[in-house]
């Protein structure tokens, strides 16, 4: 069975179990009005941890993080944990193990966001929590792999690894009193500008079979917990933005990098001397572009336009479904 017919089964599995686990078409309109949000996850979802201005995009003080839009389509803010706000969010952070995508020891992992949430925090009815995994884990272990430091089959276990990992803290929100929960999975690494530099292009490329993969893996782990969580398919979402990102206004770009804020370092763990978007400014943007036009902002991660509409897009799936 192919990665598409699996992914479709798989679906399908998720809404007859659980009730609309992954949006599975409902039309009704509920009146929950979240009181509080809470994210926990990795760079696609960081409000700010690392400081000021240095979100996974092009930080141009607008609503540029798809997690700030879902919030404030609720009439409501996330800020960074880091000041004493609600975004547990880290770039780099893998889901249960350490070291990050970058090869970092202090980055908390999703599994510790939680931890610090619950050290000092209990879920209320209100709470629209937040939760996303699985970009930092693949490229770790496809950074891995190419080095030679472990094969392909201990990559792909890795790989299940972790989408189970993000499964079992997914049970511990809603055992611990969250009552609704939005997972989102990884979108298909194979369309990211990262993919194209490395010859892994394309949906079915061996990276964008790992992050079906990882996304298969996690609706498993999840799929008899519909009552209280929602799934996002942002693969599903921004393999059409791709496709035909002129269907997505402004978008017209959607295999460029807008971004021109090289990081001598690690960076977002694709190697060194790569552009790294939470240096990314509006100082720093590519000669002669419309940043607002373009879906990446540098080889991984999304710029804001793209952020917004997948905010928008999820917070109409939330209204939808809770």
């Amino acid at each position: 069975m192919t990665g598409t017919w699996l992914r479709r089964a798989l679906m399908l599995a998720a809404c007859a179990a659980a009730t609309l686990l992954a949006g599975c078409g409902s039309s009704t309109v509920s009146a929950f009005t979240p009181t509080r949000v809470i994210s926990f996850g990795d760079a696609f979802s960081d409000v700010g941890n690392l400081g000021v201005n240095s979100k996974y995009t092009v930080n141009d003080g607008s609503t540029d993080n798809w997690a700030q839009e879902v919030a404030a389509d609720f009439g409501l803010a996330l800020t960074p944990s880091n000041s004493g706000g609600l975004g547990y969010a880290q770039g780099n952070a893998r889901i249960a193990l350490t070291p990050d995508a970058a090869g970092g020891t202090t980055t908390q992992t999703v599994t510790q966001q939680i931890d610090s949430f619950l050290a000092s925090n209990s879920f209320q009815p209100g709470d629209l929590v937040l939760i996303n995994g699985g970009i930092s884990d693949i490229v770790y272990n496809w950074q891995q792999m190419t080095a030679g430091n472990i094969t392909q089959a201990q990559m792909s276990a890795n790989v299940t690894a972790a989408a189970n990992a993000l499964g079992a803290q997914v049970q511990r929100l809603v055992s611990a009193g969250a009552q609704h929960v939005i997972v989102v999975g990884t979108y298909n690494l194979g369309v990211s500008p990262w993919a194209a530099m490395i010859g892994q292009g394309g949906l079915t490329s061996a990276l964008g079979n790992l992050t079906v993969q990882f996304n298969d893996s996690l609706l498993l782990s999840i799929v008899n917990l519909g009552t209280n969580v929602l799934y996002i398919d942002s693969a599903f979402y921004f393999n059409l933005v791709t496709s035909v990102p002129t269907a997505y206004p402004p978008l017209v770009n959607g295999t460029g990098v807008a971004c021109t804020s090289v990081d001598a370092g690690p960076g977002i763990g694709i190697g060194a001397g790569q552009v790294n978007s939470s240096l990314c400014n509006t100082g720093t943007i590519v000669p002669g572009i419309d940043y607002t036009t373009y879906l990446f902002a540098d080889p991984l991660y999304f710029a804001p336009s793209a952020q917004r509409l997948f905010g928008d897009s999820t917070y109409n799936k939330i209204t939808q479904r809770f």
